[in-house]
């Protein structure tokens, strides 16, 4: 993975091993790092770190995960990713509704909350990459232009952001619906039949006669495949 300078992350634990632990472990991959050590601490640090990412644990005393992530979602631009020690669909629901963007069980592997970390920043702040390379394709969201094996695509602002989404997303069953909503936007007011427009687009731009790149899944919506 490509390594990120000037990325903010704000841990907030009650268990200080576990905020120690995440905390060598992040700055060890260059990011910039502060800890809380209950949730209205984090809320007042905030402000003045403007963090990138947090990563909340639900049980806290006093102010839960839950009502930071709603707060924070209220109020900032950050990527939140929760943590619980016990796997239950209820919580997992509660937390995305409140704007969550992921979501892992303790105890959980570093290396993948390391991935998870790089997915949410590519996902939410791709500038910050400058340019994102992902499997055979070049995102630089400076230029707004994606390569695909080196070959620059000429593609229209609106096909630019539906491929940057597609990709970013690459593995992800995406609904008509999802895209609409994060490439066109709650405003718009046509059909969804536009994506399949830009869809069958795309696939003439990338060649993808055979949609081995981006797959139609009946009832179900878009995916790409990388490998």
């Amino acid at each position: 993975m490509q390594p990120l300078k000037g990325i903010k992350i704000l841990l907030v634990d009650d268990e200080p091993n576990i905020l120690q632990f995440l905390e060598l472990g992040l700055q060890n991959e260059g990011f910039e790092v502060k800890c809380a050590p209950d949730g209205i601490t984090a809320i007042n640090m905030i402000k003045n770190f403007q963090p990138h990412v947090a990563i909340l644990d639900v049980m806290m005393p006093g102010m839960d995960g839950f009502e930071v992530c709603r707060m924070l979602k209220k109020t900032e631009t950050i990527a939140v990713i929760m943590l619980t020690a016990k796997d239950e669909v209820d919580d997992r629901v509660k937390g995305l509704t409140l704007g969550a963007d992921d979501y892992m069980v303790k105890p959980f592997s570093f290396d993948e909350l390391l991935a998870r970390i790089h997915a949410r920043i590519r996902n939410q702040f791709p500038n910050l990459f400058g340019e994102v390379v992902i499997g055979p394709f070049r995102i630089d969201d400076r230029r707004k232009e994606i390569s695909l094996e080196s070959r620059v695509l000429e593609l229209s602002p609106t096909e630019y952001e539906l491929l940057k989404f597609l990709v970013l997303n690459h593995g992800l069953v995406l609904s008509k619906a999802m895209i609409l909503e994060k490439v066109w936007s709650y405003d718009f007011g046509g059909e969804e039949n536009i994506v399949e427009v830009y869809i069958r687009s795309l696939r003439d731009k990338l060649n993808d006669k055979d949609r081995q790149i981006i797959r139609t899944l009946r009832g179900s919506g878009y995916r790409v495949d990388l490998s």
